[in-house]
């Protein structure tokens, strides 16, 4: 027979598929046929040898590889099969082989256009060319030792194109991505290889996954192999490619064989450098950077994932928990203080916002601002699902997490002291940024809506003598749910009588941690950028005067200041753009008229879950939870409408409806001393009532009513009679609060009274109350106490005639200054 015809008839055998090629199918073949044909040794004559030979080599010349003869010279075809089948799957799924066999003479049936030659392990096992179950483990560690695996690719078909995306994949060279490819590859012989095959597929899935722990445990072995990164470079990749399901999976399960076994290392030694990446990476990136997002995504997985959030919440604690500063140099603080905001105070070089602001248009600097909301609105979102995780995730994470945010409020409560405006640079080494109180409040804001609303029964279930707690150790926090330190040295809206002693609770819920955090953090951050966005305002005003008067007078000092001016500008509407985050505001007018129903239900003694209706005059109330209410949470509220009347006027318009709330807050606080105490603080709330009520001088906007809902509220307020009253009787209790600049500051605080009262004559409802208290003073003119209205017409005619007195001295002031600027030009 040729060797023609032998080919032909070999390579029509349905078994000879089972090779890599014919040449493989014809070697084995007569390998086979030499053991059969070979008689046993015998002790024979040497004729008898020599007729022997002769014999068989006569045989093996006649032989004809037939189906039959090449069947009959399978010991047992299915074990062969199988072995030939596990080689192709594993050289499928690893994308390496022991066979540098010429590709021409490989069917190229079930095997990878290229693979990894391991020559050293082909030399180690000498006649052995394929992979099994039993060197498999072997071939794969070799595999992940080699520094360079493209340098070992070979080829393992004929085709002579080349083939760029199985040289990427066979030659992969970072491991960890290796591995999770090869994982991906296991997953899918399992959904197509026969059932025989499944065990070993599955073995070669779990054999990623070991590695990969190996990998994790021990990555100094891998030489120029930073593991940690790759992790996180894959995790990155897969965010953008819509692959994340699928390497969760793939870390699910050697996260699960890390946490089981670590006698080598913990989990938490795993996870650190990991985290220590993120916290690097994430620190150069500013708020209007994609990749950004895909960290925090990143992130908002590990906050899911039970074992990886444990690590995560004590990663994130400070070496010390007073230090208010180092709450920003950790991962989360380091997320919470990206901001469209200075990075540094007063340096505007290197900042990516409003730059040259007087060169550009009012539409443009409209277009950046609202670009920085869209980002914001985003980011906020990214960290309220990062807390929310981790609250809802066990309790030792919920724990965790709000002993984080307690003992941060408390470490940086020094932020409100008067002197931290002073002294700026000592105040940035000892707190945490403006940024960062401002983002955690937009956070924390969006975990309150579910109850900030004026009727949610959850509203009532707070619980004020929370804030009365004194500090508690760490199991007591952990039972009774209180992580806020230091309320109890807070001044509350009225004190304690001496009887009076706090009813504490055996453990407090959710939403009654969650009001002070936020309100304390707002008290921190959104306070403190308040104050400052008013002086700037300032600031600017008497800039642009000196500006334009300097351009007028062609002075060389006109550049100069429209630097400054320019700086000035960059940094104010940087700050603006901050504060004005439209989801934000929204979320805090929702809390804050919450608070104002809530304050009070609790100033008229409802101690139930049900909203009790409003009635004058009030009666007296024992025992008021009010003296457990710090003041700032009154002080908040207040800050936030001032806010919203000069910043973001048009969102009091569109929330009329609930404006009517802030007016029952205002009439209750506003006139009884009984409830709040302060008297700086109830005229704040004059303030409050200027800002909510409909303004006399502002523009109509043709297409948004911008007083109509407001005006409405105002006039068909119920309690009418009653709020000017209030507002009579403040302005008459401010003429003494026992302040030493109480003089000068009276007339601050009665300033907005003045457009209040006027605004009010001209509402038949209002009028007719002044008009009541008018005719009761009249008729008691020689009382012992004199009646409000006439103290009010004293203070009121004492004041006019001081403030005419200062304006005719100031007049003559200019007039001598004009005359002396006269003189000096006449000269």
């Amino acid at each position: 027979m040729t060797d023609q015809e032998n080919n032909n008839s070999i390579s029509s055998n349905p078994f000879a598929a089972l090779f890599g090629s014919v040449a493989d199918a014809k070697h084995f073949a007569e390998i086979q046929k030499q053991q059969q044909l070979t008689p046993p040794v015998v002790e024979e004559t040497s004729a008898s040898q020599d007729d022997s030979d002769n014999s068989v080599s006569e045989s093996l010349d006649d032989c004809d590889y037939s189906v039959a003869e090449i069947s009959r010279s399978f010991r047992s075809q299915q074990e062969l099969c199988e072995q030939l089948n596990i080689n192709h799957m594993i050289q499928r799924i690893f994308l390496i082989t022991l066979d540098n066999s010429d590709p021409n003479l490989k069917s190229g049936n079930g095997i990878p256009a290229r693979c990894v030659y391991l020559e050293e392990m082909a030399t180690d096992l000498e006649d052995q060319d394929w992979l099994d179950m039993e060197n498999v483990e072997q071939a794969l560690f070799t595999r992940l030792l080699l520094p360079e695996p493209g340098n070992h690719l070979i080829h393992m078909t004929s085709a002579g194109i080349q083939n760029l995306s199985a040289e990427r994949d066979a030659g992969e060279k970072h491991i960890f991505r290796y591995l999770f490819a090869s994982f991906q590859r296991a997953k899918e012989e399992i959904t197509k290889v026969p059932e025989n095959l499944l065990p070993f597929a599955m073995r070669c899935r779990n054999l990623s996954v070991s590695n990969t722990r190996t990998v994790l445990l021990t990555p100094e072995i891998y030489i120029n192999q930073n593991v940690y990164e790759q992790l996180v470079d894959l995790m990155l990749e897969s965010l953008r490619g819509a692959r994340f399901e699928d390497v969760t999976e793939f870390l699910e399960e050697v996260i699960e064989g890390l946490t089981m076994d670590e006698e080598v290392k913990t989990f938490e030694e795993v996870m650190v450098p990991v985290f220590d990446i993120l916290l690097g990476r994430i620190r150069e990136l500013h708020l209007c950077q994609i990749l950004l997002y895909s960290y925090l995504d990143m992130l908002l997985y590990f906050t899911r994932q039970k074992d990886i959030a444990k690590v995560f919440v004590e990663y994130i604690q400070p070496k010390d928990p007073a230090n208010g500063q180092l709450y920003q140099k950790t991962l989360l603080g380091a997320i919470l203080s990206i901001s469209c905001l200075l990075k540094t105070p007063g340096v505007v070089e290197n900042h990516d916002y409003f730059l040259n602001p007087s060169r550009s248009s009012p539409q443009e600097i409209k277009v950046q601002e609202s670009n920085i909301h869209q980002f914001m609105a985003q980011f906020h979102e990214k960290i309220y699902q990062m807390l929310k995780n981790l609250l809802q995730l066990s309790p030792q994470t919920k724990h965790r997490i709000l002993s984080w945010l307690g003992n941060c409020l408390h470490a940086n409560a020094g932020r409100t002291k008067i002197w931290a405006n002073q002294m700026p640079e000592i105040f940035f080494q000892m707190y945490a940024s403006d940024a960062f109180f401002l983002n955690l409040g937009a956070a924390l804001l969006r975990l309150c809506q579910p109850f900030c609303k004026p009727r949610s029964p959850r509203l009532l279930t707070f619980d004020p003598t929370y804030c009365a707690l004194k500090e508690l150790n760490e199991e007591e926090q952990r039972s009774k749910n209180v992580h806020m330190k230091g309320l109890e040295k807070e001044t509350c809206l009225i004190p304690a009588t001496t009887e009076q002693e706090p009813e504490f609770a055996p453990s407090y819920n959710l939403v009654t941690e969650n009001l002070v955090l936020t309100q304390y953090t707002l008290h921190l951050g959104f306070h403190r950028l308040h104050d400052q966005m008013i002086k700037l305002n300032q600031s600017l005003h008497r800039l642009q005067v000196a500006w334009r008067e300097a351009q007028q007078s062609s002075s060389p000092s006109a550049d100069n200041l429209r630097e400054q001016f320019e700086r000035l500008m960059t940094i104010y509407l940087s700050t603006k753009t901050a504060m004005t985050e439209p989801q934000m505001l929204q979320n805090c007018l929702h809390l804050q008229v919450s608070m104002a129903v809530l304050l009070v239900q609790l100033a008229i003694g409802n101690q139930g879950t049900e909203l009790v209706d409003l009635t004058f005059p009030l009666s007296e109330v024992e025992k008021n939870a009010l003296a457990y209410v710090p003041e700032f949470f009154a002080d908040n509220l207040g800050d936030f409408f001032i806010f919203l009347r000069r910043f973001a006027d048009d969102l009091l318009e569109t929330s009329a409806d609930s404006l009517e709330h802030i007016l029952h807050f205002v009439t209750i606080f506003t006139g009884d001393v009984d409830r709040m105490k302060n008297p700086h603080l109830r005229a704040k709330l004059a303030e409050v009532l200027e800002a909510v009520m409909p303004h006399m001088d502002q523009v109509q906007n043709p297409l948004v009513s911008s007083v109509f809902h407001r005006k409405r509220v105002f006039c068909s307020y119920r309690h009418a009679a009653y709020l000017a009253e209030a507002l009579i009787k403040v302005f008459v209790d401010i003429e003494f609060t026992g302040d030493p600049h109480q003089f000068e500051q009276k007339f601050n605080y009665r300033r907005p009274m003045y457009p209040i009262l006027r605004y009010m004559w001209g509402i038949d409802s209002y009028r007719e109350s002044i008009k009541a208290l008018a005719d009761y003073a009249s008729k008691n003119l020689e009382a012992m106490n004199p009646p409000l209205f006439l103290r009010f017409l004293n203070l009121l005619m004492n004041d006019a005639i001081f403030l005419l007195d200062e304006a005719i001295q100031v007049k003559h002031f200019y007039l001598f200054f004009d005359d002396g600027r006269e003189h000096q030009r006449g000269k």
